[in-house]
This record gives C-alpha cells, sequence and structure tokens, in this order.
C-alpha cells in the first residue's frame, strides 16, 4: 500500500514539473522571450497549484471519502480529452497590445486542467493515506518528500535528458502516456482505504474528523486525547495537538515561513546572474536547492537539527551580506557557491521550522494550502512588484534580512530592557557605517580593498550579534544601508532603471573617459566623452573590428537600407550614412529611454541616417516588415550570456530570409563567455544552403583596448558566394564550424546544454 502512494505521488510530481519547461517550449516561439511572458506564466502555474490545493482542502473536508473519490476521479480523466498538448490551430497572439490576455487564455485553455489535476496529487493521497489504518498513516507528511524528490528529478532530467534528445511533439506523447499511467495508479491509491472498512464506519471516522475542523474553545488534555493517535515510538517532530484546530498566529506563521524561501528562490537567481555571473541555465540550481530543502525538512528523520542551522546560517549569512553590501563580483565561483550556500540554509530553516509545527492528518490540507498561499506571495513580489517598486534588486538583500526575523529562534530574554539592548546595538552599529560613508572620500578608501577592509571590521561586529536574531537583522540592515551610501559616493553612477528585463545602469568608466551601459555587470554600450571621440563607435563596434568592416560593405549606398536587432547604446548607429534608412529593433524600453538620452549617450542624436526604432521582441516585430527590404540584418542580441533560442532556429532563419533583399547579408554577433554558438549557426547555414563565414576578433592589442574597443567574434550568412566574394579573399574570415553530432535547432528541438562550454 505505502509503495503505491509513494509512487503515485513521486509520479505526478514528476509530470508536474515536466509540463512548465515543456508547454514554456511549445508557446516560446509565438511570444518570443519577453521575460514578461515568463513572468506571466510564473503567475499562471503558481496561481494554478493555490486553485488546486484550495480545491484538495475542500473537497476532502466537506465529502464523504467515497463521495470524494469519484469526484477526484473525474477530475483526474478529464485532462485526457485535451491531450497531447498542443496550441490551438488559428491561435495567433495579438498584432498589437498586450499578450498577456492571450496567453492566459492559451494556458487555461490547454495546461490548465492538467496541471490543475497534477498539483491536487499530494495533499489528496496524502489525506487518503491518512484514513487507510497504516501504521504510518498518523503522520502522513514524509510522502511530501517523494512529492519533491520527483520535482527534482524532473527538473535535472528535462535540460539534461529530455530536450536534447525528444522533440516537442514526441516529448508531448510521452508525458501523454505517462499522465494515463498516473490516473490508473491515483484510482488504485483511492480504493485502498474502502478495502478493509465498512461505508458506517467511514461515514463515522469522516463525521469524527470533520468534528476536528470545527474551532474548540479549549485544549483537550493528554487524557482525553484518542489512545489510536498516539504513535508506538516517539516521532522526531511531534505535531501540535491532534484535535485542536491551527490558530491564526500559526497560520500567519506558515504563510510567512513559506513567503521567505518563495521569494529569496527568485532573489539570489535575479542576483547572481545579474550582479555575480550570467551563466545559462543558472535557474536550474537555485530550483534544485531549494526542492531538496523540503526532502530534508520533511524527512522522517532530519538529516541536521533545527538547532545545527539556526547556529550555523548566521555563520554565512554575515559574509554574504558583506559581499552584497561591497558589491563583490570576483571571484565567480566561491562567490555565487556562497550565495547558494545561504539560501539553502535559509529555504531549509525555514521549512523545517514549518514541518515542525505540521498539524495533524485532519488539519493537512489546510497546512498545504497556506504553505501554497505563502509561495505564490512570494513569488509575486518578486517578479511583478519588485521590478516595479524597486530600481535595483532589493528584494535579495530584504529576505536575508527577514529570514533573520521569521526563522531564527527568538532569544531566551524577552524583557523590554533586552529588546532595548537589541535597538541600541543596531543605532551603535549605524553610528559606525555613519562614519564609514562619511570618510569615504579620504584618500584612505581610494582604493577598494582598504573600503572592503573597514567592511570587514562592521561584518565582525556584526557576526556577535549571531544570537539574537533582531539585533543580527538590524546589523545586516546597517551592513547594507552603508555599502549603498559608500557605493553612491565613490562610483559615478547616472542613472539606474530596472524593467522586466534587467538592471540597467550608466557610468562614468573607472577612466573618466567613456560612459558605460551596464546590464548588471555586463557592457551593452561604450562611448568616449571627448567630443573628437564622441561620434566613433566603441566596445564590441569599432570600425577595426568585424562590424566596422562589414558595414563599410554591404551598406554602403545611401539607398540601402539596415536593420539591428539589439539597441544597447546606439552604437551601430554612426555607422549610418547620410539620410540612410537605419531600423533597430529594442525589446526593453529602458534600453531605448537611456540610449536617446543626450545626457548619456548621444549616438542616435548625431546619426546621420534615418533612425526607426522598433519596440518588442525581434522576432515578433520582424515579421510585420515587408518582405524582400533589408540589405543588411544585424542579430545582435548574444552579446549578453542569455540567449534568445527562438532566434537561433530554423524557422527564425527562414523569416531573416524573407526580410532580406536578393543580395542581402545577415550577420550575428555571436561573442559569449559560456556558449558556443557558432556551431549552431554553421548548421542552421548548412540546412538552409547559405554560404556562412566567421571572424574571431578576440586578441586586441593593449592600445585599442584602452581606447574602448573590446573583443567579439561575428558570423556572417548570404545566399550566394558573390555576395560575399570580399570576406572570401580575407584570411581572417573563415568557414564555419558545424557540428555534424548536433541536430539542427527548430521551434521544436534545441538543446543550451549541448553547445555550453565547460572550460
Amino acid at each position: 500500500m505505502l509503495a503505491v502512494y509513494t509512487l503515485t505521488i513521486f509520479c505526478g510530481a514528476l509530470l508536474l514539473f515536466g509540463v512548465q519547461p515543456m508547454f514554456a517550449r511549445l508557446i516560446l516561439p509565438q511570444l518570443g522571450g519577453s521575460p514578461a511572458v515568463w513572468n506571466t506564466a510564473m503567475v499562471f502555474f503558481q496561481a494554478a497549484l493555490l486553485a488546486g490545493y484550495a480545491y484538495a482542502h475542500v473537497s476532502t473536508t466537506r465529502l464523504e471519502p467515497r463521495r470524494h473519490a469519484i469526484l477526484h476521479f473525474v477530475v483526474l480523466l478529464a485532462p485526457l480529452f485535451l491531450l497531447p498538448l498542443a496550441v490551438p490551430a488559428g491561435w495567433s497572439p495579438p498584432s498589437g497590445g498586450s499578450p498577456v490576455a492571450w496567453l492566459l487564455g492559451v494556458m487555461a485553455l490547454t495546461v490548465g486542467l492538467p496541471f490543475l489535476a497534477l498539483s491536487t496529487t499530494s495533499p489528496v493521497l496524502q489525506k487518503w493515506f491518512s484514513r487507510t489504518g497504516h501504521a504510518q498513516a498518523h503522520d502522513p507528511y514524509f510522502l511530501y518528500v517523494a512529492s519533491n524528490a520527483g520535482s527534482l528529478l524532473s527538473l535535472l532530467a528535462y535540460p539534461i535528458l529530455i530536450e536534447p534528445h525528444f522533440t516537442l511533439v514526441e516529448q508531448g506523447r510521452w508525458w501523454t502516456a505517462g499522465y494515463a499511467i498516473f490516473v490508473i495508479l491515483a484510482s488504485v491509491c483511492a480504493l485502498c482505504p474502502f478495502r478493509k472498512k465498512p461505508p458506517e464506519s467511514e461515514r463515522a471516522a469522516f463525521a469524527a474528523e470533520a468534528a476536528l475542523d470545527r474551532p474548540e474553545t479549549h485544549t483537550p488534555s493528554p487524557a482525553s486525547r484518542p489512545a489510536q493517535e498516539a504513535p508506538s515510538t516517539p516521532k522526531v517532530v511531534p505535531p501540535p495537538t491532534p484535535t485542536a484546530s491551527p490558530t491564526p498566529a500559526l497560520r500567519w506563521r506558515w504563510l510567512l515561513l513559506s513567503f521567505v524561501p518563495s521569494s529569496l528562490l527568485l532573489g539570489v537567481t535575479t542576483y547572481i546572474s545579474t550582479e555575480v555571473a550570467v551563466v545559462p541555465l543558472l535557474w536550474v540550481l537555485p530550483l534544485a536547492l531549494y526542492l531538496l530543502t523540503f526532502v530534508l525538512a520533511f524527512a522522517r528523520r532530519p538529516w541536521v537539527s533545527v538547532h545545527g542551522l539556526t547556529r550555523a546560517l548566521p555563520m554565512l549569512l554575515v559574509p554574504v551580506v558583506m559581499l552584497i553590501a561591497v558589491q563583490a563580483s570576483q571571484p565567480i565561483i566561491p562567490i555565487s557557491l556562497l550565495h547558494l550556500a545561504v539560501f539553502f540554509l535559509s529555504s531549509w530553516l525555514c521549512h523545517a521550522r514549518i514541518a515542525e509545527t505540521r498539524p495533524a492528518p485532519s488539519h493537512l490540507t489546510e497546512f498545504y494550502l497556506w504553505m501554497s498561499v505563502g509561495g505564490v506571495l512570494g513569488g509575486g513580489f518578486n517578479a511583478l512588484i519588485a521590478p516595479v517598486v524597486f530600481s535595483g534588486i532589493v528584494e535579495y538583500p530584504l529576505m536575508l534580512v527577514l529570514v533573520c526575523l521569521v526563522a531564527l529562534p527568538a532569544a531566551v530574554d524577552q524583557s523590554l530592557r533586552a529588546r532595548r539592548s537589541d535597538w541600541a546595538a543596531g543605532a551603535g552599529l549605524a553610528v559606525l557605517g555613519a562614519v564609514l560613508v562619511g570618510a569615504a572620500g579620504l584618500p584612505i578608501f581610494s582604493h577598494r580593498a582598504n573600503s572592503q577592509l573597514a567592511f570587514g571590521g562592521l561584518a565582525l561586529v556584526c557576526f556577535f550579534f549571531s544570537r539574537r536574531p533582531l539585533r543580527l537583522a538590524l546589523g545586516a540592515s546597517v551592513l547594507l544601508l552603508t555599502g549603498f551610501a559608500m557605493s553612491r559616493s565613490t562610483t559615478r553612477t547616472l542613472a539606474a532603471e530596472r524593467s522586466f528585463f534587467g538592471v540597467h545602469r550608466v557610468i562614468v568608466d573607472e577612466t573618466g573617459r567613456f560612459h558605460r551601459l551596464l546590464h548588471g555587470h555586463i557592457a551593452h554600450g561604450l562611448q568616449a566623452l571627448a567630443p573628437e571621440h564622441s561620434r566613433t563607435a566603441l566596445n564590441y563596434y569599432h570600425p577595426t573590428g568585424p562590424v566596422g568592416q562589414l558595414v563599410g560593405l554591404f551598406a554602403d549606398d545611401p539607398a540601402d537600407q539596415v536593420a539591428v536587432v539589439g539597441l544597447g547604446a546606439g552604437s551601430m548607429a554612426s555607422y549610418a550614412l547620410a539620410d540612410q534608412p537605419w531600423t533597430f529593433y529594442e525589446i526593453d524600453p529602458v534600453v531605448l529611454r537611456l540610449a536617446s538620452d543626450p545626457r548619456f549617450f548621444t549616438f542616435l542624436r548625431d546619426s546621420p541616417g534615418q533612425i526607426e526604432h522598433v519596440l518588442g521582441d525581434a522576432r515578433l516585430s520582424l515579421a510585420r516588415a515587408p518582405n524582400a527590404a533589408y540589405d543588411l540584418l544585424v542579430l545582435d542580441a548574444y552579446s549578453s550570456d542569455a540567449i534568445p533560442v527562438h532566434l537561433l532556429t530554423r524557422e527564425a532563419v527562414a523569416l531573416y530570409r524573407r526580410k532580406m533583399a536578393a543580395d542581402g547579408v545577415l550577420v550575428f554577433h555571436i561573442s559569449n563567455l559560456h556558449l558556443d554558438l557558432e556551431p549552431v549557426l554553421g548548421n542552421l547555414a548548412a540546412d538552409a544552403g547559405l554560404v556562412c563565414l566567421v571572424r574571431d576578433d578576440t586578441v586586441v592589442p593593449e592600445a585599442l583596448e584602452a581606447a574602448g574597443k573590446s573583443p567579439s567574434i561575428w558570423l556572417v550568412m548570404a545566399e550566394r558566394p558573390e555576395a560575399v566574394a570580399a570576406l572570401l579573399r580575407d584570411s581572417r574570415w573563415s568557414p564555419a564550424r558545424r557540428a555534424e553530432h548536433q541536430a539542427v535547432w527548430t521551434d521544436d528541438y534545441s538543446s543550451v546544454l549541448g553547445v555550453m562550454r565547460w572550460k
């Protein structure tokens, strides 16, 4: 019996976490890579999960077991009529306006019912198991381990095993078969509670259980508790009094303790990928750690006690807060691992706190419902509210402070005098921080190492606060505020804005000679401040680099039309001839606003060409452009290490070819730290019968690097060799490499894992 329940819950979680990335890949070609679309999808999945938990709570508490089993069988059976998953024929996003409503409608129609049915699995089956009479039925929460283990396995398997070896059509077929098997297993589980109990005893047991859901005016004494609910062996973490309803304070505690890890999950992923290192598939590791903490927290025998976690967390949390305060990003690997370790311990501690206060099985579904509410609020706070309210990634350090207050144990001494001493200690540290900010302009702090050493002293004081949560939270807040104030006084940041697409900053280069546009720590534009050099394209677009050569060869006539995907600081606009039509496709309105502001960059203002801007995803926007319009089409969406897969598929290349003139040239910027995109494009060119050449310009003389040139790699495609005859005669250009063992990327198949650089 136990094996069947465990297998069914495991299978349901496997399918639940498998359908999310599969459907995202299914809808990607129609909506592009906009983070706003991804956020909308995530909100939908979280809302559907909450709805599933709400159904589980209401149905199991209001319906008798047999009636609920029949209802749930119908709920599980209904999605089979909608499988395999597919976007309805003839459905396409609106040509203008927001596609959010369209996306929500498609998700509700296609994946909504299957996801809702699967999301009910863990709470419903745990409730059923609690009624079976099994020796472990009095505490079914250990089955939550199987649920999260299935989710974890599915999460890791999709990019490693499923996506590289199966097309979306094949994935849909296998997923449908898996769901059919799951329905059979769930049906067997539904029958288990009724095998040995007559209907009369079932109704009596349900009535007794329902009575427990009514608020009690008093807590029964231990002698009045049912003897059968006392386990024969002591449990590791005993639940609250079985006959007492959860108090409002306990419900708020569940909500807060689930809110913080959910917010930290998105916060640490955003912070590391923006401020430390942009690494493909980075989101997989934090999410895997998040799921693992549920496995550890709800295990029958905890690997580490709550006391051990509360002692270990402050030892790592204080150094991480210091690193955030001084904006340290090197060395990348140790710093990233330290952030992930703090996130892991924080989530584990919060979930362990939830597990130790789990109620009796009669309140199991309500318990999971409150956990789900907290998770939805935490994810919604990061995905929807934080990008609008904060100009930087404030939500991550904010949650680190909050975890001190909600997860660490309260001090033994809760007297008014003790609380006043906590506030006094925080105020004293604030005074030290203010002194440090005031001294930031002194010559002693001109070297970054000295300021970091001073912060180390503050952090050491903060470390001694680790035994008192309020004092530790105040100390961490002071460290963060001091670091923010010092960075404002020592770094010349001209502008900082945040959108769904990331945090953008315009700074004065450390040499004082350039304005630099940054997305996190990645440069997206550079302009010299000296008037005699201000109209020269720099960074990856230097005149001595590949792009300078390409524009000079293929856009040398004022009548030639040029399209560029990716605006950056507008550097390429400096190459436009007088009255030459240039169209820039840019997805982020913040980038357009910063590039158009002459206080920061003047490439667009000073360009002699006719400059047009089109906001929106490049693939969707290009689809609306006239056919055979562009003599030069530049895809510059790859200088960041975040790869828009939907722009590198067979269907995307076919779209580009329709928009190019007969002798037009297609140019790709493929500079990337972590991905080798050359064989991907080489395969695409061979598949389309195009000539494909590449120039590696990564060796830059020191003099040119000091003048603002950056290393880069550019690739060219053309219909006929005659169109790129000048490049074929140039020894700096060579045929692009192909990967014979890799399949051509399509809207139905791609694998980022296969093109990652592992050195």
